[in-house]
């Protein structure tokens, strides 16, 4: 058994069993073997199984999103907002199942048909981090199940607690035996193990893009299809004709929502000149004003634990970098509290270019903020990373937040919308922030085959 602990007080929040190479085995063996019933079953009965899932996650959503809020430090309302998430996709794919796929293709000759079929890949190996381990985790598995494939699915050790019920809930809605599997074990030799298994046909991960091109690699030998949601470095763009006040609050849901460990966390303040000062000063009283502590405690603090010291040591070795290098402190000092891992919301101002912090992932409650004269210089500094994830732009001019957002490298915008995400949505990045798109339409497509039908009549 390998044991899990709660980050607010580094108490244990339980365990789950841990297993092997042969653990990840047998459970492709188990979906390989489901396969071609679950494929072969009519889109109805699929939707009619994600449905029963979507409600149960709705039902028990308090329940798995208190267990989530132990093991990971989120604060319980967004815990349980999390598992409600999750809930989401499942309802949405069960719809999408049912839509028309394929097409017939105009013919140019009379003795001739031409038409496209959409059939399931095969067995998919779903690799999911900690820090939504639910939704991240539905946001696979329910297109993946949608389309007919089944699963084999490794979370992080993390974090494996919630999203075990949410797979308890998913057999509780009628999924048959081996049509979705969780693995717990080491990373590596489960990863490894299942991209070499004749079965998998596809791999979808979300982690850091470090492991991601360490598993495109893997996944080139067998030709196995890799869908890649990789590392972020979002910049935050606000113009000069922006709603402060409104600005301000998108800040602080786009920075610290999660204690700051989001793929699409704003990392990077970038604001005009003419606002700027009334920006910082406003964004730094209410991040003073934030408290920190236990997310179950009542009243309901505004940032939880980070995960574990690990992600303690890495923000603070870039604050202190940046520091050290000239920038400069706008955030209060203050007394966090004792027997968890936690860290003090932070802003920094006059970051030089080569701090890490200007130009890599934080994942934790800090962030740079930089001045801008004019939005060609702001695009350029928002672009200023190998990342390509997400970006976020605030203004009242419908014109200029068009233009922004197409300057943008990045595969998701908020314009004036600090939460993009959503189930009916496409969710990727460019660059070197991943490949394929989650959510939506795409979401489905990405587990399907496009098969080409030429008929003679």
């Amino acid at each position: 058994m390998l044991p899990v602990t709660n980050p607010a007080d580094c108490t244990p929040a339980g365990d789950v069993a841990w297993g092997d190479a042969s653990t990840a085995t047998r459970a492709a063996d188990a979906a390989a073997r489901a396969f071609g019933d679950w494929s072969g079953l009519p889109a109805r009965r699929r939707a009619d199984v994600l449905l029963e899932a979507s409600r149960l996650l709705a039902e028990r959503s308090a329940d798995i999103g208190r267990l989530l809020a132990v093991e990971a430090g989120k604060r319980l309302p967004e815990a349980v907002g999390e598992v409600a998430f999750s809930a989401e996709y499942f309802r949405w794919f069960a719809e999408q199942a049912r839509r028309p796929h394929g097409e017939v293709i105009p013919h140019e000759l009379p003795d001739r048909r031409h038409l496209t079929l959409r059939r399931p890949v095969g067995v998919v190996a779903s690799l999911t981090p900690w820090n939504f381990p639910c939704s991240i985790q539905a946001r696979k598995l329910a297109p993946a199940l949608a389309a007919g494939c089944t699963v084999v699915a490794r979370v992080s050790e993390k974090a494996p607690l919630a999203v075990t019920e949410m797979f308890r809930a998913l057999t509780d809605a009628g999924l048959p035996p081996g049509v979705v599997n969780l693995v717990h074990g080491p990373a590596r030799e489960v990863t490894q193990t299942l991209l070499d298994h004749d079965a998998v046909r596809a791999v979808t991960f979300t982690g850091s893009t470090g492991v991601g091109r360490e598993i495109m690699a893997g996944a080139s030998r067998r030709i196995v299809r890799p869908l890649l949601e990789l590392g972020g470095d979002a910049a935050f763009v606000v113009l000069e004709d922006a709603d402060v006040d409104a600005a301000v609050e998108g800040a602080l849901l786009a920075k610290f929502r999660n204690t700051g460990q989001s793929c699409i966390a704003a990392n990077r303040f970038v604001v005009h000149e003419v606002v700027h000062d009334e920006f910082v000063e406003k964004f730094v009283a209410r991040v003073d004003a934030m408290t920190v502590g236990d997310g179950l405690a009542d009243p309901c603090p505004d940032l939880g634990p980070v995960i574990d010291d690990s992600r303690v040591e890495a923000v603070t070795t870039m604050v202190d970098e940046a520091l050290a290098l000239g920038a400069r402190r706008l955030t209060a000092d203050r007394q966090l509290p004792t027997g968890g891992t936690y860290l003090a919301p932070t802003l920094l101002a006059d970051v030089p270019d080569t701090a890490a912090l200007a130009s890599e992932e934080v994942f934790g409650p800090a962030a740079a903020v930089f001045r801008f004269s004019d939005t060609d210089e702001a695009v350029a500094r928002a672009n200023r990373t190998e990342m390509g994830l997400a970006a976020y732009v605030w203004s009242r001019d419908v014109s200029r937040c068009w233009r922004t957002a197409e300057a943008l490298e990045a595969g998701i915008v908020g314009v004036n919308n600090a939460l993009p995400s959503v189930a009916f949505a496409p969710m990727g990045g460019v660059k070197q922030s991943g490949l394929g798109r989650e959510g939506a339409a795409l979401g489905l497509e990405e587990f399907e085959d496009v098969r080409y039908l030429a008929l003679g009549l």
